[in-house]
């Protein structure tokens, strides 16, 4: 009986003993610094929007935050190198809406972009505007829509290059509203403002914060926002679901993934960190001023987010043929 009882002390000793390390394991986390993988070069969005929460966060974690750019292949190569890595939350991506549709984009894709990363938080939205040269006569996406149908395929949308998530909003865009405005491919978001701005094209789903100036000079006018709600910098601005086309929605959002398979304690204590980075103020402040909505919330709602826009994308992609370049 007392060896029994004592071999149960014993039992409950070890148990005990496998909580406490469980527990300093978590809590130890991290214990050096963490990499945030930036799968596009220096300058874009993805890498501006990265540096701007990365001092925050890293104070937050107490490690530094450090900023891994990996371009190439349209984020794939960066994403690839998360998706492969050691799940243990300390090497993260910086990801985009593109995981999307990069994955009907490119149908041999070595990673699985559906099951092959763990959401750790939303971080901000660059909401795209409808916006028209002056030489249309459309004020609004009603407007718009008829002067397309009377004038099929001699309307044009610019983007910034094909399969871009301009490019997959205006092929919605079309498909929504049932109008063939034609598509004119450039490299990259400046050319295709400029050929906008000079009349060159009439339309085009561009980032607020490279259009605005351009809408407040009277040099393009704007429609409505892509968004699902009316935009925090511009909320006179409709959105183009209230003004004519019922359940359109698309975002050009951004957030953090971990490998899958990172520890759900991990994701619980970077997505904390990133919390504490976005509600800091001079955060806010400094991606307001440069067209950035922020966008924090738990780990789920990115996964959600993330879900729609695999829905939402997969299907129009394969409709419209849209291709990589």
């Amino acid at each position: 009986m007392v060896a029994h009882i004592v071999g149960y002390a014993r039992l409950l000793s070890m148990v005990g003993l496998a909580i406490g390390s469980a527990a300093a394991l978590a809590q130890g986390f991290p214990e050096k610094p963490v990499r945030l993988v930036v799968p596009f070069p220096p300058g874009g969005g993805s890498d501006i929007l990265a540096r701007a929460i990365a001092p925050k966060t890293a104070e937050a974690l107490g490690q530094p935050l450090v900023i891994d750019n990996r371009p190439g292949a349209g984020g794939n190569i960066g994403a690839e190198a998360v998706a492969k890595a050691a799940p243990d939350g300390y090497i993260l991506l910086f990801g985009a809406n593109t995981i999307a549709i990069n994955a009907f984009l490119y149908p041999n894709l070595p990673f699985d972009s559906a099951k092959a990363f763990a959401p750790v938080g939303l971080v901000a939205s660059a909401p795209m505007l409808l916006v028209v040269h002056p030489a249309i006569a459309a004020n609004n996406v009603r407007e718009l829509v008829a002067e397309a149908k009377a004038n099929p395929a001699k309307i044009n949308f610019s983007t910034p290059g094909s399969g871009t998530p301009q490019h997959v909003a205006a092929e919605l865009f079309n498909r929504m509203a049932g109008v063939s405005i034609t598509h004119i491919m450039y490299k990259g978001g400046g050319p295709a403002l400029t050929d906008l701005i000079a009349g060159q094209t009439q339309v085009a789903m561009l980032t607020m914060a490279s259009v605005k100036p351009y809408v407040s000079s009277g040099k393009l006018k704007a429609i409505a926002v892509a968004t699902a709600s009316r935009s925090q910098s511009m909320p006179d601005v409709p959105t183009i679901a209230e003004s004519g086309v019922p359940g359109y929605e698309a975002d050009l959002w951004y957030g953090i993934f971990a490998p899958s398979g990172t520890p759900a304690e991990t994701i619980r204590t970077l997505n904390a960190a990133l919390g504490k980075a976005l509600a800091d103020r001079e955060v806010g402040e400094r991606l307001s001023a440069q067209g950035f909505e922020v966008k924090a919330g738990p780990p789920d709602r990115l996964g959600s987010v993330l879900r729609a826009d695999f829905n939402r994308y997969g299907k129009l992609i394969r409709e419209a043929n849209i291709r990589a370049e």
